[in-house]
């Protein structure tokens, strides 16, 4: 038999065998090989067995669950089962370990077991392997001291400078090997986040006070045990200055976490303390500065100096999360009051982390270290690396006092005390083989700790019997094709590439219907002859040995048939034009074409020669997930689905808004999810905007019923106002403030009574968050006393100054007059005329005596 026809044949025994719906996963795969079926599921195996086939069955009809295959006539004996297994490569035991005994150097103490395995995995089969924690006495401890030196800080600093050797004292009751080092920051050294002037520039500080130029972080003293070197070189530090409230502190962490040789990190518990009384600038703030590259996550120390903070952007908090966790970094914010809020969301992000009160002046600060870390090490949470294709894992935790977690909360344990241990059941599972088959690892180790375990992988993707399969075997046609796992196989591959297509054969040499034959039977002429598989195939009738055949057959057996309809091709001609149909069948004329109309033509560019049913993508376990059939390992997507594994929904009713509009008009729907394009926006629809104008106002009502009792809504509070959860501060400071996590927006409004009260309006993931302060401002009464008061003398002055104005009136009325009178004076003439009655009072007498001497 030719191999095109044998291929011919495969497929169309592959077409039929696809239309099965019924039986259970194994079958419904439609494996053709050994190593297609144990990938199913666990419950699967293979019949290796050549005559296990009943005539007409395909080769995925090896494949089936493990009963179902001894009841169908397999023997325990040729079902290939292969199942995973563990091997443990280094199992050193943990450390007891009492304090004041032979010290140990740190990679001689052990708290994690075991500490390498090796796994092979089969599909669907979980391995179950248990790791054993204990808290050793006297573990080594690395603290690095990361202090804020603005000029806010400056009361603060003097407390530090004898630090050391206090602290050395406080932590040698948990540990005798404790080393401690000191670092500082400030700001970047660009503008608007500093003075760029050069007096600024050489002394930022105002007045008189003298500080130090600014820079944005210096590694000032690397991890020593010597306190009084400590004391000394803080002693020296001084205070410097910059223009904005938030700091720079980012930068300062993500050189500690990466610069590991410049510090002097050991393989210990490392902590970091974080010292500030501000917030702090993260990813996108050094646009204001015109820098715009991302943070590289490298460490660019020089001369112990921070030398790229005008160059790079600030990290951003997920980022800083990876090297802290990668540095196995503890990190404790000793932060003022007044910024509690915002460094608990920090800490909410940044796993084993933990925030502490610090005083004004920073003088409890040894006690805030002590119970931070007392507070993280007394906690255990596993994390694993990233995990390879296909591939699962689930925690379960046993933890002090019998108490068992699991799902999210089993990869950790808390209120361990120092020699508490405490045990995790882990299940690796893998859904499949990943696509390159190889070897894989993955790490888990606890946070906060420079131990871990190494899990090596192997994938169980073939069975046993390909090994030993015999190539151009007797068994197959011709010595065509590697007899293996009970079937033959051919492999394809075109020319010039290193993939290929095996192809599992059956060959079918006789009908089922030849086993019922009727020797010597009447329905032959006189009885010569035996009657089988139907006399002139059913289109004719029999005379003397020759089949006399209906209109449209022919042949000797009348097997011919003369209806071309069969061999319509796709594009609606005979045998694609490219072959002549015989018999109802195409002969493909061209040596590059074949299949049942001349359509497949395995070497022409970017034809898939599986031509269909084979490996597609996978969603939910489904092939093409169950909204599409699988041709030439793509899936065509039934309407309304598309995406490589039909996974992805058109249907956009899941996007509508309550205003019928797509995603609010502000997204885009993608897979029936919205996916909003103005950052503003956010929720299923597109339709919460925590920060737009109108928030307040929209929630008004409900927070005010909900907080004070009071408002339109008081009466129907409780049907309408519980959507968000209310939580109550003692005053505006305490409110939370804006974080990168999700948006906040600060509220003020008036009530009826004229008086204030402030709030804040988040949404946290698909929470709603309140808070409210509990006491309203409302205006003070009128003081009656000042403004009758008031009034009496403003109505005394005003009658004053009304005198005056009056009397400076007159004043100048008068001179005015008397000047016009003086005029009238001047200019007038007077009559010298004696009156005729008038006679002089005055008499004159002469002397007659007198004579004039």
């Amino acid at each position: 038999m030719d191999l095109k026809l044998l291929f011919i044949t495969l497929l169309g025994i592959i077409c039929c065998s696809s239309a099965q719906q019924e039986g259970n996963e194994c079958i419904k795969a439609n494996a053709l090989s050994c190593g297609e079926c144990i990938q199913v599921g666990a419950k699967c195996g293979w019949c290796t067995d050549t005559e296990f086939l009943k005539q007409g069955e395909p080769t995925s009809a090896r494949c089936d669950e493990l009963e179902s295959l001894r009841k169908r006539g397999c023997a325990a004996a040729k079902i290939e089962n292969p199942h995973g297994s563990q091997r443990i490569l280094k199992n050193k035991a943990v450390t007891n370990r009492k304090k004041g005994a032979e010290k140990l150097q740190p990679e001689d103490i052990t708290q994690i077991q075991p500490q390498k395995l090796s796994l092979n995995l089969r599909s669907g089969e979980p391995q179950n392997i248990k790791l054993k924690f204990k808290r050793a006495e006297d573990y080594p401890i690395d603290l690095y001291y990361l202090m804020d030196l603005s000029y806010s800080m400056k009361d603060d600093l003097e407390n530090v400078k004898n630090l050391g050797t206090s602290l050395m004292k406080e932590m040698s009751k948990i540990t005798s090997d404790f080393r401690i080092g000191f670092g500082s920051f400030v700001e970047k050294t660009v503008m608007p986040y500093i003075s760029t002037t050069p007096a600024k520039l050489l002394n930022p500080c105002t007045g008189d006070q003298n500080c130090t130029s600014p820079f944005s972080y210096k590694n000032v003293l690397k991890l020593t045990s010597n306190g009084e070197q400590f004391n000394s070189l803080v002693g020296k530090q001084q205070i410097s200055g910059n223009l904005d409230s938030p700091e720079g502190g980012f930068d300062a962490i993500m050189q500690v976490a990466v610069c590991g040789e410049h510090i002097g990190w050991r393989n210990v518990t490392r902590l970091m303390v974080f010292s500030t009384d501000a917030g702090f600038h993260f990813a996108g703030d050094g646009k204001l500065g015109g820098i715009v590259l991302p943070n590289d996550g490298k460490c660019h120390l020089e001369n112990n100096m921070y030398t790229m903070s005008h160059y790079y952007d600030y990290p951003s908090i997920a980022h800083l999360v990876q090297k802290l966790s990668e540095n196995n970094i503890q990190t404790i914010f000793a932060v003022t009051e007044e910024f509690q809020p915002v460094y608990k969301e920090l800490k909410n992000l940044i796993p084993k982390s933990a925030v502490g009160t610090l005083s004004a002046n920073s003088s409890n600060v040894i006690n805030l270290i002590v119970d931070a870390y007392n507070s993280l090490s007394s906690e255990v949470i596993l994390e694993n690396s990233k995990l390879p294709e296909a591939v699962t894992i689930t925690y379960q935790s046993r933890c002090k006092n019998g108490v068992v977690n699991e799902g999210e909360n089993g990869r950790k344990c808390s209120n361990i005390s120092i020699g508490d241990e405490v045990s995790f059941n882990i299940n690796i599972t893998a859904q499949g083989c990943p696509k390159q088959v190889k070897p894989e690892s993955i790490k888990i180790k606890p946070l906060g700790f420079t131990e871990e375990v190494e899990i090596l992988l192997n994938f169980i993707c073939e069975c046993e019997c390909h090994k030993h399969g015999i190539k151009n075997s007797d068994m197959c046609h011709n010595g065509n094709g590697t007899f293996e796992c009970g079937a033959c196989s051919i492999k394809i591959k075109p020319l010039g590439f290193t993939e290929e297509v095996e192809i599992l054969l059956n060959f079918i040499c006789e009908c089922e219907c030849h086993k019922h034959g009727i020797k010597n039977s009447d329905m032959c002429h006189n009885g010569n002859g035996t009657f089988e598989c139907g006399a002139c195939r059913g289109h004719g009738r029999c005379e003397c040995r020759v089949c006399i055949c209906d209109a449209n057959y022919t042949g000797s057996a009348c097997d011919c048939s003369l209806d071309a309809s069969t061999c319509l091709a796709s594009n609606k001609q005979i045998c694609n034009g490219r072959g002549i149909c015989e018999c109802g069948t195409c002969r493909c004329t061209d040596p590059k074409f074949q299949g049942p109309t001349c359509e497949i033509c395995p070497t022409c560019p970017g034809v898939c020669t599986e031509h269909k049913y084979f490996n597609c993508d996978r969603s939910n376990n489904k092939l093409c997930g169950g909204h599409g059939r699988c041709e030439c390992r793509v899936c065509i997507c039934d309407a309304n689905y598309t995406g490589s594994a039909c996974d992805c929904s058109l249907d956009a009713s899941t996007c509508l808004a309550s205003n019928k509009q797509i995603c609010n008009g502000r997204g885009i729907c993608e897979c029936g999810t919205c996916r909003c394009t103005d950052p503003k926006f956010q929720g299923p629809t597109c339709e919460i905007c925590p920060t737009c104008p109108g928030v307040c106002t929209e929630h008004k009502e409900c927070v005010q019923c909900r907080a004070f009792g009071t408002g339109e809504k008081k009466d129907t509070c409780e049907r309408d106002c519980s959507y968000f959860n209310l939580i109550k501060v003692k005053d505006r400071d305490k409110l939370p403030q804006p974080v990168q996590a999700f948006p906040l927006m600060h509220c003020k409004e008036r009530d009826a009574n004229d008086c204030w009260f402030y709030y804040t309006y988040a949404v946290n993931n698909t929470e709603k968050e309140v808070h409210v302060v509990e006491a309203l401002e409302c205006p003070a009464g009128p003081d009656i006393i000042p403004i009758v008061a008031g009034v009496v003398t403003g109505i005394v002055l005003i009658g004053l100054a009304l005198l005056l104005i009056w009397k400076l009136l007159m004043i100048i009325h008068d001179r005015r007059e008397f000047a016009k009178f003086e005029k009238e004076k001047m200019n007038a003439k007077w009559d010298t005329g004696e009156n005729p009655i008038y006679k002089s009072a005055v008499t004159t007498v002469i002397n007659p005596k007198y004579e004039g001497k």
